[in-house]
């Protein structure tokens, strides 16, 4: 082991993100087998994406291999070209504490069945097949690029994980039952098919969100006995890529905003109220949970902050103006009064007490059906 690893995995150890139960997959199964030559890694000091090549510079590679820093390794949908990085980042090795955190969130035992629901590089797949043995994993990836480099990064490693290429919202029911789930991406909805594949009493840990923002939240759900429905805490804050079927198509502005200056009045309400800038603030989660079917984006020009609302099943739109004064104009338009559920949702939310990671919770019936709740499943949210 490097002096590198040997320090990333002390640091994890002594956070309790990688427990000794995952130490010895640790140390058996480095990140670096699983990533191609021409990687991205995300700099946390610059904030900035950068290009390391190892054939151009090993050195480097292998700090960000063995680095706690995400690394992607597909743009574009596999459209990228050229060594610079691309628009969208559509697959990726994760930090390897948020891999380990998942992996003691999912607590699992030797002899358990796991379905992994995004393969990516592979490196997930063959932790679980280090700590369970490969015949009890099985892997759906949805890319087929992704899905065959990941097959050859397993077999290199010396595990035989059975991998499937196709969509993983369909599970795999040749594998069923499950003793546990894990999904590797942000998800917008809970597929039935992991609750109808998962037995009584499994978990399926997945990264749930709305599509308000990108911020999500890692919900740890237990099947109920009757298997109609998967319940449980949104344990802390995440921030994955999103299915690819899920991710939002930013609404058109012309589309929208054609009857300005719409409805007008001011608003006392804080810009930080509305918009935190914390990747994964609360707030914005918060606001998502209680007003549905709403994406909300930021334009800041300096001396003044919009922060627009768009509904994503009518026309309805809203746009806030901060000037730096202590009001703030507000415009919106369509069926919704979109502001106005805003300001609703936070009062609501301030009201009662702010709840956050573990208070907040949710419920999945088979038929698809979600439900949000506090402190107890019988507690349901207020939407709209």
């Amino acid at each position: 082991m490097t002096d590198d690893l040997a320090e990333l995995e002390k640091c994890l150890l002594d956070a309790g993100v990688l427990t000794p139960a995952w130490a010895g997959a640790f140390q058996a199964v480095p990140r670096s087998l699983f990533l191609p030559d021409l990687v991205w890694p995300f700099d946390p000091d610059t904030g900035q994406t950068v290009t390391v090549d190892r054939r151009d510079d090993p050195d480097a590679w292998n700090r960000w291999a063995e680095a706690d820093a995400p690394i992607t390794i597909q743009w574009d949908d596999g459209q990228h070209e050229g060594t610079d990085p691309g628009y969208l980042y559509t697959s990726s090795a994760s930090m390897p504490s948020i891999v380990f955190r998942m992996l003691r969130d999912l607590d699992v035992y030797p002899g358990m069945r796991v379905l992994e629901v995004g393969t990516g590089t592979g490196w997930n797949a063959a932790l679980l097949s280090s700590r369970l043995d490969s015949e009890n994993v099985t892997t759906v990836e949805l890319d087929e690029q992704v899905a065959t480099r990941a097959r050859t990064n397993l077999i290199r490693a010396g595990y035989s994980p059975t991998l499937v290429t196709g969509d993983g919202a369909a599970g795999c029911l040749a594998g069923a039952p499950y003793d546990r789930v894990i999904v590797t991406y942000g998800t917008r909805r809970v597929s039935p098919a992991w609750i109808e594949q998962t037995r009584p009493g499994g978990i399926i840990l997945a990264p749930w969100g709305t599509d308000y923002s990108v911020r999500d939240a890692l919900a740890r759900l237990v099947v109920a006995d009757d298997g109609a429905s998967a319940s449980g805490p949104l344990v802390r804050p995440a921030q994955f890529m999103k299915a690819r079927d899920q991710r939002l198509s930013w609404p058109r502005h012309e589309e929208y905003v054609t009857d300005w200056p719409g409805e007008t009045s001011t608003t006392t309400l804080p810009l930080g109220v509305v918009t935190s800038g914390d990747p994964y603030g609360l707030v914005e989660f918060a606001l998502g949970l209680l007003v549905p079917d709403c994406a909300h984006g930021v334009h800041d020009q300096g001396d003044e902050v919009n922060v627009w609302f768009f509904g994503l099943t009518d026309r309805s739109w809203a746009l806030v103006r901060y000037t730096g004064d202590e009001e703030a104009d507000v415009h919106q338009s369509g069926p919704r009064r979109l502001w106005d559920e805003v300001e609703a949702a936070y009062r609501w939310w301030d009201n009662a007490d702010r709840p956050g990671w573990g208070r907040l919770g949710l419920t999945v019936t088979a038929d698809g059906e979600h439900r949000i709740w506090v402190d107890e499943p019988s507690r349901v949210l207020p939407r709209g």
